[in-house]
C-alpha cells in the first residue's frame, strides 16, 4: 500500500504567538489552535506529563500544513547549535513556492527573518533562497521564473 498524502511537519517552538504571525506574513492560514494533553498523546509522542498549545496552519491551496507546539510541560529541549548549518543531519527546512521572493523576504525581515545565504537563480527556472526566521526555523522560498 501506498501513502495517501503528506499530511503535515511539526515545529516544536517557545513562541507559539511569534511563528504563528511569520507563517501568517507568509501567507498560510490559521487552520486552528488549542489544547493537547492527556493520557492519549502521551503514548502517541512517547513524553509522560504532556501538556501543550499547537496551532494548524495551512497553505492557501490548502495541501501544504504546518503543526506548531508549544510545550508547557515538560519543558521543551533546545537542540544544538540553535542556528544550525544548512549541513546538519535532520530536516533543515520547509520549502514554499512563492510569487515574488524579494517581497516575501521583505516582509518576513519584519517577523525577524534573515537570509541564509543569498539569492540565486537556478537556470532560468527558479530564484531560490533559504531564510531563517523565529526561533531559527529556516525556510525556502522560491519563485518560479515565467
Amino acid at each position: 500500500m501506498a501513502i495517501q498524502r503528506m499530511d503535515n511537519v511539526l515545529i516544536v517552538v517557545e513562541d507559539l504567538d511569534a511563528v504563528i504571525a511569520f507563517f501568517v506574513e507568509l501567507g498560510m492560514e490559521v487552520e486552528g489552535r488549542g489544547p493537547v494533553e492527556g493520557r492519549w498523546v502521551e503514548r502517541v509522542i512517547g513524553v509522560d506529563d504532556v501538556r501543550q498549545e499547537v496551532a494548524m496552519l495551512r497553505t492557501p491551496d490548502g495541501h501544504g500544513k504546518v503543526e506548531l507546539a508549544m510545550f508547557h510541560t515538560p519543558k521543551a529541549i533546545s537542540a544544538e547549535p540553535r542556528d544550525a548549518p544548512a549541513n546538519t543531519l535532520g530536516i533543515r527546512r520547509i520549502m514554499f513556492a512563492v510569487d515574488d521572493v524579494e517581497d516575501t523576504i521583505a516582509r518576513l525581515r519584519g517577523h525577524g527573518a534573515d537570509l541564509v545565504g543569498e539569492v540565486e537563480r537556478y537556470e532560468d527556472i527558479f530564484l531560490l533562497c533559504y531564510v531563517r526566521g523565529p526561533e531559527g526555523i529556516i525556510v525556502g522560498l522560491a519563485e518560479e521564473l515565467r
